[in-house]
């Protein structure tokens, strides 16, 4: 422990900072003009460089201090996407599909249900082409929650060529979800 606080010692006083400085000037030159070209960071979707001015007085120092951009995380170009099934489009979509359908039933103001929002998209890029997943929100197609009596959500179902074959209710480990999954397949 101490030794690693004395390199980080090291590293913060102001005699090793030309030693970081020339470390890490040839990595800054090569990543500032990728930045610049492209507006992101290779490698990272949904990161990106973001220009803005900005002055703020700072009291404990007496000086303005002045920001010229930041790292940005624009979720949506990272976030995974789950199709919408409605009443409209229940019949089409689960109960005529071929093969195995995962639906997860949910509603926008359940925390559980955004917490497994992204579990249910990754299982839908796991089994692509083995199985369909949607998502029906309750609020919006009540009509279908009813008949299949949802009374807690999320409720996950799993339909085989339109018959409900398994049903897990709540927010539950991704592990349980494919091990429901891999039977039908």
């Amino acid at each position: 422990m101490a030794s690693l606080t004395e390199s980080m010692a090291a590293l913060s006083s102001p005699a090793s900072s030309r030693f970081r400085t020339s470390v890490s000037q040839p990595e800054m030159m090569i990543s500032s003009v990728s930045l610049s070209s492209r507006g992101g960071f290779p490698g990272f979707m949904g990161l990106k460089i973001q220009s803005y001015s900005k002055a703020s007085w700072n009291w404990r120092y007496r000086r303005v201090s002045k920001h010229k951009g930041g790292v940005v995380c624009e979720a949506r170009e990272t976030a995974l996407t789950v199709p919408v099934v409605t009443d409209k489009t229940w019949q089409s979509l689960v109960l005529k599909a071929n093969g195995p359908v995962l639906v997860e039933f949910w509603a926008p103001w359940c925390g559980p249900c955004r917490m497994i929002h992204p579990v249910i998209a990754e299982l839908g890029q796991q089994y692509a082409g083995k199985l369909k997943c949607f998502k029906l929100n309750t609020d919006d197609g009540p009509t279908v929650a009813t008949h299949y009596g949802i009374r807690s959500i999320p409720t996950i179902m799993i339909f085989v060529n339109g018959e409900k074959k398994d049903a897990v209710i709540g927010a539950v480990p991704k592990t349980t979800l494919s091990s429901s999954i891999e039977k039908f397949l």
